[in-house]
């Protein structure tokens, strides 16, 4: 077992104020028109999460696929760019996770709009509960091809290498690749294993080493609320692509919710 995860410094929330979490927009698939769509409704949920925001926690995969040159960044996506720039400029944090489909987020997000760039799970205070927040991505047994695969993703040597290649020609072969690992792995998606879910299996070993009221995780494209122990529970948020769903949390309880507007 790893060890203890990172903290967060705890986050109050005033009388009325609420955090929210969302994960895998997956933002460039499955084509342009799609995305764009699905791009205004995230612009238009982020809307009125601001209106009551004490935090808003985007937990990975908002792209389908994203590099970030020295000097360049995918084309696109411009509508939620200018939407984040304009929370954190408001005075509203947000963090974001990188996932298995963005992991080559650097910098740019944090120089360009103060966000926080966070590789691994975290546990946060929220409120008077503790929360623990992770993409999901290589956590839990099994998986072990991937969690080679992010292992040479996530090696400067590898990414150095794929720098190299002009943007024309990397991010067209990677938006390619991106598409057939989410066709690939439909099917898994839309099935709940149950006592052998993965995260699940993942949330109960760190209970036993150490309390969360919550554990958020992404991921999974399958929204989830699963008991994990005695007052303990696993919400997984979801995805965009057909759920539109995001979790809620007021105070006293982490809900899960769906965006229909």
């Amino acid at each position: 077992m790893s060890r203890l995860p990172l903290t967060l410094p705890p986050l109050a929330l005033a009388p009325g104020q609420r955090a929210y979490f969302a994960s895998d927009f997956h933002l460039g698939a499955p084509d342009a028109a799609a995305s764009l769509a699905r791009e205004r409704r995230i612009v238009r949920w982020l809307d009125g999460a601001a209106r009551d925001a004490a935090a808003i926690y985007l937990v990975g995969d908002l792209f389908d696929f994203w590099f970030e040159y020295r000097h360049a960044v995918p084309r696109g996506f411009i509508r939620l760019q200018g939407k984040l720039a304009e929370l954190t400029d408001a005075g509203v944090p947000v963090y974001i996770f990188t996932g298995n489909h963005d992991l080559w987020m650097f910098d740019y997000f944090t120089q360009e709009l103060g966000i926080p760039i966070l590789r691994a799970p975290v546990s946060q205070q929220i409120g008077h509960q503790l929360f623990h927040i992770g993409h999901g991505d290589g956590l839990g047994p099994h998986d072990h091809s991937y969690k080679a695969l992010k292992k040479l993703f996530t090696s400067p040597l590898a990414q150095w290498l794929f720098a190299r290649i002009h943007p024309n020609l990397g991010i067209g072969f990677a938006n390619r690749w991106s598409r057939r690992s989410r066709v690939q792995n439909n099917l898994a998606d839309a099935k709940y294993f149950g006592e052998d879910e993965w995260l699940l299996v993942y949330c109960r070993e760190l209970e036993a080493r150490q309390h969360h009221d919550y554990y958020v995780f992404g991921h999974r494209h399958l929204p989830l609320d699963v008991p994990v122990g005695p007052g303990s529970r696993y919400l997984n948020l979801g995805e965009w692509v057909n759920y539109c769903s995001y979790a809620e949390y007021d105070g006293n309880d982490l809900a899960l919710r769906y965006f229909e507007q």
